[in-house]
């Protein structure tokens, strides 16, 4: 696969699906970012204290991050990347773990002096927005306004 910029726009939303899996697409688009070329602008897969969206999906489906990340880089394309999650991971919990990130809340960030860092201005510019996937995603948007995410 090809490296990204994320400095240039952001990674698919939160929400966004590949073969069952959100958030699949996004941690992909990061991971793309971190390849030779690529640009990860400020985004993690986990942070230095806090363990992120993406590094807690990967928890979920019992994949190391290296191991993704060499698939990634060596990948023709995303779909190659999902049968291979897909081989190395229980499809049968999907909904499972699909509902369990879509409805974390900010309290379940692990650093939360650290998250208020970083989303803190997009949860007061939008108190209305619960759960981290929809933080993460007006994040996205406050950062690039031009770009249709």
């Amino acid at each position: 696969m090809e490296p990204l910029d994320l400095t240039a726009r952001p990674p698919r939303s939160c929400r966004a699906t590949l073969d069952g899996l959100v958030l699949l697409p996004r941690t992909i688009d990061k991971l793309r970012a971190f390849l030779p070329g690529g640009n990860p602008g400020p985004y993690l897969i986990n942070a230095p204290t806090m363990l992120g969206l993406s590094g807690y999906l990967l928890i979920r489906l019992g994949i190391e991050e290296d191991d993704l990340r060499r698939i990634v880089a060596e990948a023709a394309d995303e779909h190659e990347v999902a049968a291979w999650v897909r081989a190395h991971s229980d499809p049968a919990a999907y909904d499972e773990i699909n509902g369990a990130i879509t409805h974390l809340r900010p309290r379940h960030a692990r650093d939360q002096e650290f998250f208020l860092a970083n989303h803190g201005e997009t949860m007061r510019a939008h108190p209305e927005l619960e759960f981290l996937v929809d933080i993460l995603d007006a994040d996205d948007r406050r950062m690039f306004p031009e770009v249709a995410s």
